[in-house]
Parts: C-alpha cells; structure tokens; sequence
C-alpha cells in the first residue's frame, strides 16, 4: 500500500548557526504546514516496495542538499543528493526580500508591506518551481511541498 508523504521532518541542527525570532517562526510554520498536508513520492522502487509514509532528513553538505529518506519504522531508504547551485540566486533574493518584509512589518504602511510580500511570494513560488523541476524524476512532489521544502533549505543556509 502506497502513502507517498512525509509523517517527520528533521533538519541538521549543525548546519544551522544562528537563526533570528522570525526565521525559527517561518521554520516552525514551514514544517507544520508540510506534516499538515503534502505530497512525497521517491520515485526509485525499493526491493520491498516500500512507498511511504517517510522520515525525512535535510542537510547541506559541500554545497548540496542531501535528503536522507527513512521508512516510517526509522529504518534508511535512500538519500537524495542535489547540486545547489542554482539555488544561490533564489536564497539570496529570498533572505533580501524576507528581511525588507520583516523590517516593513514594523514600520511601514500596510501598503508598503503588502507589495513586498507580493515580491516575497514570488520569488518563494519561483523557487518552489526550481526546486519541482530538479526533483523531477526522483521524488514527485505537489507545489505545496515545494515551497515548504524551499523555506526549509534556506533555513539551513543561515550564517548568522
């Protein structure tokens, strides 16, 4: 019997060096919403026929994200490794606009606020596709996913 989502997210603690009030609340947000509802589907069969639901890991290693899979009863499955290099632009664009919007939420006008969350969710749903076409052919994954699976990648490129 298939269930192709994630049941427990973890990310690797000793990647992450500081994080900021509002970071840990995106982060905390990101993976409830993700344990809520998502899609995760591996798509290499396993001997077993193992088809969910996942453990999952996210690290970054040498400039790529690995993503450790684990069966429900926490045995490994597989990890997933991907370059992150044309992620770069999109992280970066995203931590800029993140802290324009953090900024405005304190003293700017709901106007001003609402356009440069607009931009936020742009460059958020832009990475989201990035991220859907590199997983393409190794873990189908819905839109939703995506952008959580996004927020929690640049969590772990925080450094401080």
């Amino acid at each position: 019997m298939s269930d192709p989502r994630i049941i427990a997210i973890d990310l690797d603690e000793h990647t992450i060096l500081w994080r900021s009030a509002d970071v840990e609340q995106e982060r905390r947000i990101a993976i409830f919403d993700l344990l809520e509802g998502n899609q995760f589907a591996p798509q290499r069969e396993h001997p077993d026929g193992y088809a969910g639901p996942y453990r999952i890991k996210l690290r970054v290693e040498e400039g790529r994200l690995a993503i450790d899979m684990f069966r429900e009863d926490g045995s490994h499955l597989e990890t997933l490794v991907l370059g992150l290099g044309r992620f770069r632009r999109p992280i970066k664009d995203y931590f800029a606009i993140c802290d324009s919007y953090y900024q405005a939420i304190r003293h700017a006008s709901p106007q001003q606020i609402e356009t440069i969350d607009m931009a936020r969710r742009s460059i958020h749903n832009d990475a989201a596709d990035l991220l859907k076409e590199r997983l393409a052919g190794k873990i189908e994954v819905d839109f939703d996913t995506a952008r959580r699976l996004f927020t929690l990648i640049c969590v772990l490129h925080i450094k401080g």
